[in-house]
């Protein structure tokens, strides 16, 4: 399975714009610039989408492995803090509620220690990164 998405931009960083589409459309020529990502202008950046899938994909490996030990999560809610500083990408806090009829707390940590490590985009996060160029002059 493989997931498209696309970023054009125009133009110097901070003068620029762009916009992001995605394969499926929920996001169709989205807009994004510097005051969007470094600023408080409303509009989405790179840090928050890396934030959406973070928070969806844990939650998603979680209930899996919730479901694997016979446990029907009633909600699970997780928030995701992604911090950039001076350019990089320092982190992803994610921060779970929880209401799972049942579960003791020694599973439970387990099982949110193993999502943590293993959905795919945790794994993509210390994944090498490969670039494919064009030039056109």
């Amino acid at each position: 399975m493989k997931r498209k998405a696309t970023a054009v931009w125009r133009g110097t960083l901070k003068e620029g714009k762009g916009h992001l589409s995605t394969q499926s459309g929920v996001l169709d020529q989205t807009p994004y610039n510097f005051r969007m990502r470094f600023e408080d202008e409303k509009g989405t950046n790179p840090e928050e989408l890396i934030g959406a899938a973070h928070s969806g994909c844990f939650t998603m490996q979680l209930s899996a492995y919730l479901t694997e030990k016979d446990y029907n999560p009633a909600e699970l809610e997780t928030k995701a803090e992604v911090t950039l500083e001076d350019g990089t990408v320092k982190s992803s806090h994610l921060t779970l509620t929880a209401k799972v009829p049942g579960i003791g707390r020694e599973l439970f940590d387990e099982l949110v220690t193993k999502a943590k490590e293993n959905c795919p985009i945790s794994k993509l996060l210390k994944a090498d990164i490969s670039v494919e160029t064009t030039l056109n002059n």
